[in-house]
C-alpha cells in the first residue's frame, strides 16, 4: 500500500506502509516504547478492502499522535523522513542551485543553496546574504506564498522544518507561487531587538510599508498624512511606531475562502496576528461581519489554502478533480471556541484518504477525535525562534 501525504491540499510525498513501520521502528528505537504509540500490524494475508481502510484508519491516528507530540513531532527522526520521502517522491537529484527569495518590498535575494537543504538552511543562507546578524535570523521565517497580477501576494503557509524548499516551490510547477521573507512572530514587542539593526529596521520597514500599500493594515486620512510625512522623512523606526499602534498591524492574511459558518456559502478573509484570529465574513445579504478569537482560548483549529483543480492535475495527474475549499467549523465546549485541526494524508488512486493533526493544513471540518493540544497560528509564533 502507497500513501500520498498531502500538505495544504498539495502533494509532498508518497510513503509505503514498509516506509511507515521503518520510520516507527527507528523511533522506537531512540524514544522508547512508551512514548511512541502503537503501529498498525503486519498483516500474513492480502488484505480485504474493510481491512485496507481499517489499516488507513489506524494509520491516520498514529500520524496524528505522533505529529503532535512535541517531542516525536519536532524530533530530526521525523522531519528528515519527510524531508527524504519528498525529494524522492518529486525526484529531483541533489545539486547546487540558485534559488530566489523575495522581499517584502520586491527585492530578490539569489542564494545558491542545494536542492536537498532544509528549510532552515535557507533561512540561514538569505540572512547571511543579507548581512542579518546571527541573533535575529530566528526573528524571521521563509513562507510560500502566491503572487498575484498586480504584484500582491497571498499566504499559503510557513514553510515548516519536515520540508525541502527549493523542492516545495519547483514541484508545484506554478511561478505565481514564490517564498518570500517576513517575520515571524506575534508580539510586537520584539520589533524594538529588530530595529536595533539596520538590517533588521530596513526588513521590518519594507514589511510595514509593503502591508499598509497593501491594506493590511488600516489607516485613515491623517494616519496616512502622518506616515506619509515619516516616509519622506525617512524615519523608520518612528514610522513603524506609528504602524504598530493601527489596526491589524503585524497580520497575516489568507486568500478569500467560503465558510459554512455562520451560514452556508459565506465568503471570509481570515487574518492571523495578536495571539488571535481574525474573521470579516461577507454573509449572503452582503452584510460585512467581524469577528477573531483569540488562540489563547482555542485548543484545536485550522486555516487551509484553496487549491484549484488545474494545479491538483498537474501535480497527481488524472487525480486532481474538484476544488478544495477551506471550511471553518466552529466546536464550541464551555467556555472554548475549538475549530477541527486536520491535514491531508491522501491514499494514491485507490482514493483512501489519512488525515493528519497538522496546523494549518487539511480540509474538512470537525475534529474527529484528535487530541485536544495548544496550538499557535500557521507561520507566527508568540516568541522568535532561536537559531542553532
Amino acid at each position: 500500500e502507497a500513501y500520498n501525504i498531502h500538505v495544504n491540499g498539495v502533494l509532498h510525498c508518497r510513503v509505503r506502509y514498509s516506509q511507515l513501520l521503518g520510520l516507527h521502528e527507528q523511533l522506537r528505537k531512540e524514544y522508547g516504547a512508551n512514548v511512541v504509540p502503537a503501529f498498525p500490524p503486519k498483516k500474513i494475508f492480502t488484505l480485504t478492502p474493510a481491512e485496507v481502510e481499517q489499516r488507513r484508519e489506524q494509520l491516520e491516528k498514529y500520524m496524528q499522535a505522533v505529529r503532535q507530540d512535541p517531542t516525536l513531532g519536532g524530533s530530526e527522526t521525523f522531519n528528515s523522513f519527510l524531508r527524504k520521502a519528498q525529494q524522492e517522491t518529486q525526484q529531483i537529484p541533489t545539486e547546487e542551485v540558485v534559488l530566489e527569495v523575495l522581499l517584502s518590498n520586491g527585492q530578490k535575494v539569489k542564494v545558491t543553496i542545494l536542492t536537498s537543504d532544509q528549510t532552515e538552511d535557507v533561512l540561514e543562507a538569505v540572512a547571511s546574504k543579507l548581512d542579518l546578524p546571527d541573533d535575529l535570523v530566528g526573528y524571521f521565517s521563509l513562507f510560500l506564498v502566491r503572487e498575484t497580477k498586480d504584484g500582491a501576494f497571498s499566504f499559503v503557509r510557513k514553510l515548516q522544518e519536515f520540508e525541502l524548499p527549493y523542492v516545495s516551490v519547483t514541484s508545484l510547477h506554478n511561478p505565481e507561487f514564490r517564498i518570500i521573507l517576513r517575520k515571524s512572530y506575534w508580539d510586537s514587542s520584539y520589533d524594538d531587538d529588530v530595529m536595533e539593526h539596520r538590517v533588521g529596521l530596513n526588513l521590518l520597514y519594507a514589511q510595514t510599508v509593503s502591508d499598509i500599500e497593501h491594506g493590511w493594515i488600516l489607516v485613515n486620512k491623517e494616519q496616512h498624512r502622518q506616515l506619509k510625512s515619516l516616509q519622506e522623512k525617512v524615519s523608520k523606526k518612528e514610522f513603524i511606531r506609528l504602524a504598530q499602534t493601527l489596526k491589524y498591524y503585524g497580520y497575516l492574511k489568507f486568500d478569500p475562502c467560503v465558510t459554512d459558518f455562520p451560514e452556508k456559502g459565506c465568503h471570509v478573509v481570515v487574518s492571523a496576528g495578536n495571539n488571535e484570529l481574525n474573521f470579516q465574513v461577507r454573509l449572503p445579504s452582503e452584510q460585512i461581519k467581524e469577528g477573531s478569537f483569540k488562540v489563547t482560548r482555542m485548543r484545536c483549529w485550522r486555516v487551509t489554502s484553496s487549491v484549484s483543480a488545474a494545479l491538483r492535475a498537474s501535480r497527481e495527474g488524472s487525480e486532481g478533480t474538484g476544488q478544495l475549499r477551506p471550511g471553518f467549523q466552529p466546536r464550541w465546549g464551555g467556555s472554548e471556541s475549538r475549530f477541527g485541526a486536520e491535514g491531508s494524508w491522501v491514499r494514491g488512486r485507490s482514493g483512501d484518504l489519512l488525515r493528519w493533526g497538522q496546523t494549518g493544513s487539511g480540509s474538512g471540518a470537525g475534529c474527529r477525535g484528535l487530541p485536544r493540544v495548544p496550538v499557535s497560528a500557521p507561520g507566527l509564533s508568540a516568541h522568535p525562534r532561536r537559531c542553532r
